[in-house]
């Protein structure tokens, strides 16, 4: 309202109050400009940050990978000796078992073939004493015997 009636009074008035206005207007926009100006150095700022921080993130996951990949060889070797040995293990258990169980088998048998062998071993011995027992006895039989045909022969004489 005010430059309503500022206009109605006089021309003067308005050109001032537009070079005024301008003013203003130059003045806001300059300060606008510089807002803008300082938040795109603001987003430079950030941005360099983010830029160096993603560099280092990059550079320790590079460094990572390096330390990674010799852990990889280091335990590789290893991995594989052990793989290798664990495989044999394996593989002995596996022909061990038949074995075993054959042994078992032939101590068994073993075993029994002995205690047959003892027992008839045992048998033979008796058999052996029984045998000295009738030739002494069969001895003594035909000791009298002949002893009697003596006596027969001598009381005939």
């Amino acid at each position: 309202m005010q430059k309503i009636k500022n206009l109605g009074s006089s021309g003067r008035l308005s050109m001032e109050e537009n070079v005024e206005d301008e003013e203003i207007s130059r003045l806001a926009i300059s300060t606008i400009q510089a807002k803008e100006e300082e938040i795109e150095r603001k987003k430079m700022e950030v941005k360099e940050k983010v830029e160096l921080q993603l560099g280092r993130a990059e550079e320790e996951t590079r460094r990572l990978s390096t330390i990674w990949e010799e852990l990889e060889v280091l335990s590789d070797p290893l991995r594989k000796e052990v793989s290798m040995v664990r495989k044999k293990i394996d593989m002995v258990n596996r022909e061990l078992k038949p074995l075993g169980q054959s042994c078992q088998k032939k101590e068994k048998e073993y075993k029994e073939a002995l205690e047959s062998f003892n027992e008839k071993n045992k048998e033979k011995a008796q058999l052996v004493t029984t045998l000295i027992e009738m030739m002494t006895e069969s001895e003594k039989l035909r000791m009298k015997k002949l002893e009697e045909l003596s006596k027969n022969i001598e009381s005939i004489q």
